[in-house]
């Protein structure tokens, strides 16, 4: 007879007074829109955009799991299914499905969904006994990472656990939320209905779900989360602490708060100015450049060019190359080689300008609050105003404006459900304040070479979950004094405050930053 472990808590069930939404705002790597889909959920108010990021490559996978998978029944029941084992080099990896409720907060036997994990370990450590560690992508809507080889923090991580790396719920492998998917849902209502669960909460259950069956006597095991994932394992805290060993935290502490999501679009846009002209103070000949790619749109018929994937750029659109340009260590440069390659080469006197089409092809209740702040402060945002009063133009960054559904061909069967999804009121709380708080806190602060500050706060005696968080200064998506504020309300939170990274860190330094984090909490830090 099988013994199955007791399903995990259902947080939906969970109401406390303290609480407010967190989600963050979403990350999409095509600011064109020319192929992916952006992301499903407002990072800051728990509302829904109309969808998750599904990259290409991951239609393949789903086509080869399902024409091709070979499992090990051996390790498998009803609800979970095993692989077997393979590698890639100093890597072992074995890929595990469970099948979930799609609402916890009802009987288990109505609809269901997949979720995938893929565990990892250092060849030769597949059956030793090391503890577990679940990594939580950002995003959201990005399917978690398919290593190739042993390197970055994931090399560091595999040597001392078995590290679990989920797609959480809509993107990936599992069940992913694709533009031809979601198409199934032929009314605006009911694909809001089905897309309401796929937030913070809702991952947290799928965490749990899948801990109780996989981890040997349902034990508690480690959290990394990066970004959103960052976010998604603060929503852990607040609803099953119990699942948690101890967090690890890289540019996700949120934003909480009855003011949020318009006080953290108002400080975000403040650290997006200043990513622009730190970004023009590296790139001064990239002022006119952009200027005249401004001018040359807003002169068009329609304000705009067609796109070669059936969309329409327009100034406001070529803004958006801000979510990918201006906030990791490398997009500044990236950025500036798109501008290297913009116009079409005159190879016969009088012909006229055009757009390379290399360009065309490289890049672009919340009540609409990143669309309603903006407006606020049009003046320092308005392309056509700025190109045309020689004024460098800025560009946008993480955020969902509701003209991208007029002009993005992939968004404009959604539109309706996108308005349905940011004017909904009542979203169930994902963070809880009486629970995350702290008891003692003290703060102590050391200034060196590229750290600003450490801050400890001792561990809750409610909670009794060790945090390390590294909360980079300059981060353009996670605001940096918001996610201090937030700090002060999570217990057991040690903080590595560091201006060394941008919120890429993970990326790219990952080891350095993993094993800082893991230091801070096994003793091999010191407190200040």
């Amino acid at each position: 007879m099988e013994n199955h472990p007791p399903p995990p808590p259902d947080l939906n069930q969970h109401h406390h007074p303290a609480t407010s939404n967190l989600i963050e705002p979403p990350i999409f790597s095509n600011p064109l829109g020319i192929h992916l889909v952006p992301p499903i959920m407002d990072r800051f108010t728990g509302s829904l955009s109309p969808f998750h990021t599904f990259r290409r490559r991951s239609f393949l996978w789903a086509v080869s799991a399902l024409l091709g998978a070979n499992f090990d029944t051996g390790e498998s029941s009803k609800e979970h299914v095993a692989g077997n084992w393979f590698s890639v080099p100093e890597l072992g990896l074995r890929d595990h499905r469970f099948t979930v409720p799609l609402d916890y907060s009802l009987d288990h036997s109505t609809s269901k969904i997949s979720i995938f994990a893929r565990e990892v370990v250092v060849v030769g450590k597949e059956k030793q006994p090391l503890p577990y560690l679940l990594y939580l992508e950002g995003g959201p809507g990005f399917e978690c990472l398919r290593p190739t080889e042993a390197s970055g923090w994931i090399h560091k991580a595999c040597d001392d656990f078995h590290v679990i790396l989920m797609d959480q719920r809509g993107t990936g492998l599992s069940t992913p939320l694709t533009v031809s998917s979601i198409s199934q849902l032929k009314s605006a209502d009911n694909l809001a209905d089905y897309l309401k669960h796929f937030r913070a909460d809702n991952i947290v259950n799928d965490a749990e779900f899948i801990r109780v069956r996989l981890v040997p006597d349902a034990g508690p095991w480690t959290v990394l989360g990066q970004s959103y994932g960052g976010f998604c394992a603060v929503t852990y805290l607040s609803f099953a602490p119990n699942g948690l060993k101890q967090v690890l935290l890289t540019g996700g502490i949120p934003p909480i708060g009855d003011s949020c999501p318009d006080t953290a679009y108002k400080a975000c846009l403040k650290q997006i100015t200043q990513q622009n002209e730190k970004y023009y103070k590296s790139y001064p000949q990239d002022i006119k450049i952009v200027q005249e790619i401004v001018n040359y749109l807003a002169e068009k018929e329609g304000g705009g060019v067609s796109l070669p994937s059936g969309g329409f750029l327009t100034p406001r659109g070529l803004q958006t190359l801000g979510l990918t340009g201006l906030g990791s260590g490398s997009g500044f440069a990236h950025l500036h080689y798109m501008f290297d390659r913009v116009w079409d080469p005159i190879l016969v006197p009088g012909a006229s300008k055009q757009i390379n089409y290399y360009f065309l092809n490289s890049g672009a209740s919340s009540r609409w609050s990143a669309h309603r702040i903006m407006v606020e402060d049009e003046g320092d945002f308005d392309a056509i105003r700025a190109a045309r009063e020689g004024r460098p133009v800025h560009f946008t960054g993480e955020m969902i404006y509701p003209w991208m559904f007029d002009e993005f061909h992939a968004l404009k069967q959604f539109k309706d459900v996108a308005h349905i999804l940011a004017e909904k009121k009542d979203w169930p709380p994902l963070y809880d304040v009486a629970v995350t708080s702290c008891i003692n806190t003290h703060i102590n602060i050391s200034l060196q070479h590229h750290l600003i500050a450490i801050w400890q706060c001792h561990y809750n005696k409610q909670s009794e979950v060790p945090v390390a968080a590294a909360v980079y200064y300059e981060d353009m998506y996670v605001n940096f004094k918001l996610s201090m504020e937030t700090a002060s309300q999570i217990a057991g939170i040690r903080l590595w405050v560091t201006n060394e990274f941008m919120h890429s860190g993970l990326r790219d330094a990952g080891t350095q930053v993993f094993e800082h984090l893991l230091g801070m909490l096994n003793g091999k830090k010191p407190l200040f």
